[in-house]
């Protein structure tokens, strides 16, 4: 028997958080390996984040929302600001390879600050004791 894959799998009503990170992915035209390299995890932890069977960690998602720009709520729920919900610059591979890397580069910015800012915390309970 034949399966016919519909072009038009994808509906909010239906998706799941697997399915808007695929969604999101494919529409940035980028591959799972290539999102696991901007993630600096495994393509199968990739491939189980689209499969449904594991999720983020709060930092990756985060990083995710950036690479794939998506917000937050919209994986998590399919409300708030989708792929749709702006328009494309470029459709240059080049140009989009550049952008990939500023999200993933912003993505890592935003996580090192919070590291940071935690570890000031804890000097300064340190030199107050």
């Amino acid at each position: 028997m034949d399966v016919v894959e519909d072009p038009n799998w994808y509906t909010n009503e239906a998706a799941t958080f697997g399915d808007r990170v695929v969604a999101a992915r494919e529409m940035r035209g980028i591959s799972a390996k290539t999102l696991a390299r901007h993630m600096g995890v495994a393509t199968k932890t990739i491939e189980g984040w689209e499969n449904d069977t594991s999720e983020p960690r709060a930092n990756k998602l985060q990083m995710l929302s950036g690479i794939l720009n998506v917000s937050i709520p919209w994986l998590l729920t399919g409300e708030g600001q989708d792929f749709e919900d702006e328009q494309e610059a470029d459709a240059s591979a080049d140009v989009g390879e550049m952008l990939l890397e500023v999200r993933t580069l912003r993505a890592e910015m935003l996580h090192a600050a919070e590291r940071l800012a935690v570890l000031e915390k804890r000097i300064k309970k340190s030199q107050a004791a």
